[in-house]
């Protein structure tokens, strides 16, 4: 624990895994994982924000590649549990899932009020160049940020990196090797760190009523396969995905706005999937943009056989989606109806 004098915020630190929780060992030169109770050693900037930190250490630690929804119930259960000890929580998460992570908790937890920061970094807290070092006194000093009354400047699941904070629902990640690994092609950044952190705050969803207590939806259904539009794609490929016994939804990766090749034999197995009950939700490939099926020829014939519009919901965002909603119903028609409206501003409508 490191608790500051004259406190002005508390912040619940919680290392689930990644490359920013690697330390060189001095004696063999391997990468281990840091102890977080330490923190103010490797980070002592952190010592200067008036407020107390303190870290929650995921045993055993989980590589980013091998993220389960498992995860994310034990992450919405612990910011439960500790929801009224701390002003706001930053979790240190792998980087190749963490829109994925960051776009679960968006749904799974509901009347949120305080700030849910993921971070992490490419190179690791001990290195000389890290990234981990900035990344982590960002997010620490947004999550302690409050207004003028005393509420969280931003109430939301984020993800901070490389100076910017995004949206959690509306990042994905773009960038394998540089420092600005995340990016959001259809929502601005909800804040943006130079000599000052400027806040946008037309962009941050506010809660219309912060005395609402904190609900988590644990129960999520992962019965879902995503299916990436390609020239080439093979009848029994599309087949063997949209009508799959084990699956209750697909997720079409689609050119463009929404558009998808118009062969005969492609339109039958779609509508044989919708008439199998499957639920068929369409987002773009693009990084940007948005999907209107009525726009092209190539695109209405989807609409017309019974899929879902995805608007410009990332797919990490849609699959969250699917995986809260069909969680919360055995309902198909309901899950579909659902989908069109914007629950956690994934979507622009």
């Amino acid at each position: 624990m490191i608790d500051q004098t004259k406190t002005k915020a508390s912040i619940l630190l919680i290392y689930t895994g990644g490359t920013i929780g690697m330390k060189e060992d001095p004696e063999d030169q391997t990468l281990k994982p840091f102890d977080f109770s330490q923190i103010l050693d490797a980070v002592p900037e952190l010592g200067k924000f008036a407020c107390r930190l303190d870290s929650w250490t995921f045993n055993p630690l989980i590589d980013s590649s091998d993220v389960e929804p498992g995860l994310w119930q034990s992450l919405a259960e612990l910011i439960r549990d500790n929801y009224q000890s701390y002003d706001g929580f930053v979790i240190l998460h792998g980087t190749d899932t963490m829109a994925y992570s960051a776009s679960a908790l968006s749904f799974m937890l509901e009347h949120l009020s305080k700030p849910v920061i993921f971070t992490g970094s490419q190179l690791p807290i001990g290195s000389p160049r890290t990234d981990g070092k900035e990344n982590l006194i960002s997010s620490v000093e947004i999550a302690a940020a409050k207004d003028k009354d005393g509420n969280a400047v931003v109430p939301e699941v984020c993800i901070c990196f490389d100076s910017h904070l995004y949206r959690g629902n509306r990042a994905t990640k773009v960038n394998s090797e540089n420092f600005n690994a995340f990016s959001s092609g259809n929502f601005p950044p909800l804040a943006e760190a130079g000599i000052n952190i400027k806040y946008n705050t037309r962009y941050i969803h506010y809660p219309s009523d912060r005395s609402c207590p904190l609900e988590i939806h644990t129960e999520l259904d992962t019965r879902v396969s995503i299916l990436k539009i390609h020239p080439g794609i093979t009848p029994q490929v599309v087949r063997n995905i949209l009508c799959g016994a084990e699956t209750r939804a697909v997720i079409l990766e689609t050119y463009g706005s929404g558009n998808a090749l118009t062969k005969d034999w492609f339109i039958d197995i779609v509508r044989e999937a919708v008439a199998l009950d499957k639920i068929l939700l369409n987002v773009t490939q693009c990084f940007s943009g948005s999907v209107n099926m009525s726009l092209y020829a190539t695109g209405k014939p989807l609409q017309d056989a019974g899929v879902v519009s995805g608007y410009d919901s990332t797919t990490e965002s849609a699959l969250a989606k699917l995986f809260y909603l069909m969680g919360a119903s055995s309902d198909n028609a309901w899950v579909k109806l659902m989908l069109n409206n914007s629950l956690r501003g994934e979507i622009s409508k």
